[in-house]
């Protein structure tokens, strides 16, 4: 019975102790003593009590405000914010202190602080990526005004992440369009496209043996789906690119598979050649050759690859 009075006693001083800190803070908080307040916001950030911090400088940024010692409360208002990890906040409020006191020793380190809280904010690449161009530029300008400042190495580390980033969401939206080619043969074309605009943004991307290996695959298909008067030259596109391949990337490991392809669009253009030759001679025993072959039914083309004499189209 005793150790339980004894436990409760102690739990109770305890909860009193605290409730006694809590009063005090929230006197503090209250007073317009603001010399004291600034001390106690000091004293809580570097015991790393940052919420407690946060309240005071908040606080304390509009009474210090004109005066010398504002300087000072604006550089730790601006880390406090960073340390809770509001970048948001933090980022505006060390590009403020950097643009309110240009001449501060702390003013380059405010500089990169609301650049790299901007990295920070930088998303998965599968998602919107505009906070990664804003960071890209803010880190860019930082180099540009402090270009012999250690931290200007770092901060070209960072850039380079951040084009990763979107070298990666580039490629990926690239291979959306041949996932979804067959639904919508145009996005056989458009991954082309999609590929060449990629490379032509990003020249040094790290995909760019794979992205040329896929324009074959995606140029093939996209001929192997278009209107048979269409496919010979889009068949020749596709070993166009073949052969650029073979130049750019001799010891690739997609070799094997591009020569597949070339294969299947070699062959693609003598079956092509050998429809339409037969479409010239007699198109009626060419629309029978379509429906024998699951080509065609009745008169309506199943497939956009090959068409009777009123389904030709300039596809």
């Amino acid at each position: 019975m005793f150790k339980v009075k004894h436990l409760i006693i102690l739990v109770f001083v305890a909860a009193l102790g605290m409730a006694g800190c809590k009063s005090r803070f929230e006197k503090l908080r209250a007073s317009n003593d603001v010399a004291k307040k600034y001390q106690e916001a000091l004293r809580l950030y570097n015991k790393r009590d940052y919420s407690k911090a946060l309240v005071l400088f908040e606080d304390l940024s509009q009474k210090y405000r004109g005066r010398a010692e504002a300087e000072d409360l604006n550089y730790y208002y601006a880390y406090t914010l960073y340390r809770l990890s509001d970048y948001t906040t933090a980022r505006y409020q060390f590009k403020s202190f950097a643009e309110t006191y240009p001449a501060s020793k702390n003013a380059e380190e405010a500089r990169y602080m609301g650049a790299y809280c901007f990295y920070l904010e930088s998303p998965n690449f599968s998602l919107d990526q505009e906070n990664t161009y804003k960071a890209i530029d803010a880190l860019q300008l930082f180099i540009n005004l402090y270009p012999t400042s250690d931290r200007a190495a770092a901060a070209g580390k960072y850039i380079a992440t951040l084009r990763g980033k979107l070298e990666d969401k580039a490629f990926e939206n690239a291979k959306m369009y041949l996932t979804t080619g067959p639904s919508n043969v145009d996005n056989y074309r458009a991954a082309v496209i999609a590929l060449k605009n990629a490379q032509r943004d990003y020249p040094d991307i790290k995909y760019a043996e794979e992205m040329d290996f896929l324009m074959i695959k995606a140029q093939y298909l996209y001929a192997k789906n278009s209107y048979i008067i269409r496919q010979e030259d889009r068949y020749n596109e596709a070993l166009a690119l073949y052969t650029e391949f073979t130049e750019n990337h001799p010891d690739s490991k997609y070799t094997k598979d591009a020569k597949v392809l070339k294969d299947d669009v070699e062959a693609g253009i003598a079956v092509t050649k050998q429809e339409l030759a037969l479409y010239a001679a007699d198109q009626e025993k060419y629309k029978q050759m379509l429906i024998r072959t699951g080509k065609l039914k009745d008169t309506v083309s199943t497939k956009p690859t090959n068409a009777d004499n009123t389904n030709i189209k300039n596809k």
